[in-house]
């Protein structure tokens, strides 16, 4: 059986309408301050706000490369470096970077990292050293991106989902999501999950494997997979994603990804 993906492209909302009346300038100005985002949720949906991916690629266009020191480093780009940390009340440990026109929320804590612009990043969540916050992506409150996992950005064409990953989850080292990609609340990757618009997520707890694509359930556990595929030359194996459990309600929200996989027989 197929799953569909609950939420993909919706048409614009309030936050669009506000934007169209705004100058680029205006518009990433408010990207950085939390005031608009490039998508958002609505009950348990999400909207993109064309308008915003619209105005920060215009933003790209109408920028000059310019020379920037900060302390003992240099920088030669068209976008300037995000600041006002202290007041945000954000913990950034060099030499983790943040863009103009991305947004961190009180109590994110950057190890040495990068989020881009457009990116929105939820209270107290914890990205992790290496970790890569693409260009317009939105994570939730008190989620985990660990050592190196790879978040994509996506801002053409403009009405095109960004990632997004939901309060709560965890994602383990070096997974990569991109594409759009949306994982659910508190759902958790293990290490080395690959993920894009058209790798499949089977689910695997029932007596059917029911099959996602591009959605990542809410409280889902994943591993990666693969399974085989007949071609000319003989039969190999694909990646793909395994959900094999899901997470109890009596596991906390900060359960380390050993403890969540141990559940199911697969931790250490």
């Amino acid at each position: 059986m197929t799953a569909a993906c609950p939420a993909g492209p919706r048409p614009p909302g309030s936050g669009s309408a506000t934007i169209r009346r705004m100058t680029t300038d205006e518009t990433i100005a408010a990207l950085d301050r939390g005031e608009l985002r490039v998508a958002e949720p609505v009950g348990d949906e999400w909207v993109v706000h064309p308008e915003a991916q619209a105005a920060i690629l215009d933003y790209f266009r109408s920028r000059r490369m310019e020379p920037e020191e900060v302390g003992p480093f240099s920088y030669h780009d068209k976008i300037p470096l995000k600041s006002g940390y202290e007041e945000l009340g954000v913990r950034v440990v060099p030499p983790a970077v943040a863009r103009y026109g991305s947004y961190l929320s009180p109590g994110v804590i950057l190890m040495p990292s990068y989020v881009n612009i457009g990116a929105w990043v939820g209270p107290n969540t914890m990205v992790d050293t290496w970790a890569t916050v693409g260009s317009g992506a939105q994570i939730g409150a008190d989620v985990h991106l660990a050592g190196g996992v790879g978040i994509g950005g996506v801002l053409e064409p403009p009405g095109a989902r960004p990632v997004i990953v939901e309060d709560g989850a965890f994602l383990g080292s070096r997974c990569i999501v991109t594409e759009g990609v949306r994982i659910g609340r508190e759902a958790v990757l293990a290490p080395n999950v690959s993920l894009t618009a058209s790798v499949p997520i089977i689910d695997v707890t029932g007596p059917e494997p029911v099959e996602h694509r591009g959605y990542v359930p809410p409280r889902a556990i994943v591993v990666p997979g693969t399974r085989p595929k007949e071609f000319p030359a003989g039969t190999f194996n694909l990646a793909c994603a395994l959900i094999i459990g899901w997470r109890s309600e009596s596991t906390d929200l900060r359960v380390s990804l050993n403890e969540a996989l141990r559940e199911h027989g697969l931790g250490g």
